[in-house]
């Protein structure tokens, strides 16, 4: 986990050609998303398509993430974040909670800037995994190079879900993803861009990585 400071980020969505500012405040994050190893250990499960103990985990729908959150909080022996109703499909954060979450999609652009002002925390092709040099395929975490805060993968190889509705008047129940993967053009690798997904949708090219509070 890697210490993120606090200060604001200016989130933006092209749909609706709105722009809003968001204050941050310090936080952890995980240096790569969620490998398939980690993943198997915490939850005794293998998802995905494409094997390999140090390939980001894949095929995990918006709930399996939130699920392994609170099986990672109560393995270390803290208080996990989500109160999960799967009859009802609600889940509920629990802000006092001292366990594992998924980031927010302000904290996930504040985390992945790490300080710059620019589409992108470096040159692409040294920092990301993405169309034109993954080779059709999924590589290993932490084999580009990191920002400026010490965090790989921001952008390339997987999509990372976060806790935040995409927008409940339009889409309801769907989920931000954030950071592009390795099937995705340069223009959607980029700090700024906003997709969405059902929650229970599984796919190949969708992985997540977890925050903890730490104010």
């Amino acid at each position: 986990m890697v210490a993120i400071p606090s200060g604001q980020v200016m989130l933006s969505d092209r749909r609706t050609q709105k722009s809003w500012p968001v204050e941050v405040e310090p936080f952890e994050m995980s240096a790569c998303p969620v490998t398939q190893s980690w993943y198997a250990r915490v939850t005794g499960r293998r998802p995905g398509g494409a094997p390999g103990e140090r390939l980001p985990v894949e095929g995990v729908s918006w709930w399996d993430a939130v699920g392994f959150c609170n099986a990672l909080s109560r393995r270390e022996g803290l208080a996990p974040a989500y109160h999960l109703s799967g009859d009802a499909e609600t889940a509920e954060w629990d802000f006092s909670a001292d366990g594992y979450r998924l980031p927010t999609e302000a904290e996930w652009e504040h985390a992945c800037r790490a300080g710059t002002t620019g589409p992108r925390y470096g040159r692409l092709d040294d920092i990301a995994w993405y169309r034109e040099n993954a080779e059709g395929r999924l590589h290993s975490v932490g084999g580009r190079q990191p920002n400026a805060w010490g965090l790989y993968d921001m952008l390339g190889n997987v999509w990372d879900w976060c806790w935040d509705v995409y927008d409940a008047e339009v889409y309801g129940t769907y989920r931000v993803l954030r950071g592009g993967g390795w099937a995705d053009e340069h223009w959607s690798c980029r700090a700024s861009v906003r997709r969405r997904s059902h929650p229970t949708l599984r796919i190949d090219d969708v992985g997540f990585r977890i925050a903890r509070s730490t104010a």
